[in-house]
């Protein structure tokens, strides 16, 4: 078996785009609002399913509320987060807007300090597609 983790490539360089493994089998994956300057986390783990790997979303937090990030009905508030379940818990990839005006993404690996996502792959300030993957060993 190989080595659990989230794959990374940017959409703008189409098929011959290289393609940025980050091992782990925990992430957090955080950002800003655009506008409110919330910040909102969303947890993830990488599962093996059936002789494949799935990204599972498991928990998601928004610091506060404001326009256009109005927590979902359910949400609980504790000390100033509204946690609640994603409404898609089995995304089959996610695909992140990364604009050269706000700040990057942050990606936070197996419990260590988040980094931004630039730390494994430079934006393009285009889409960024995100995917669980296994790195099978040499």
């Amino acid at each position: 078996m190989g080595t659990l983790g989230l794959c990374l490539v940017l959409l703008a360089g189409g098929a011959q785009a290289p393609v940025v493994f980050v091992p782990g089998e925990r992430f957090t994956l955080a950002w800003l609002h655009s506008i409110e300057k919330t910040r909102w986390e969303e947890d993830y783990r990488v599962v093996r399913d059936g002789g494949g790997v799935r990204l599972h979303a498991t928990e998601a937090r928004i610091r506060g509320s404001g326009a256009g990030m109005e927590p979902p009905p359910g949400a609980v508030l504790k000390d100033g987060w509204y946690h609640y379940r994603p409404a898609e818990p089995w995304p089959a990839e996610l695909r992140l807007s990364r604009s050269g005006f706000v700040p990057d993404y942050e990606l936070c690996v197996d419990g260590a300090p988040c980094r931004p996502l630039a730390h494994w792959l430079e934006s393009d300030h285009g889409a960024t597609r995100l995917w669980a993957c296994e790195r099978q060993p040499r």
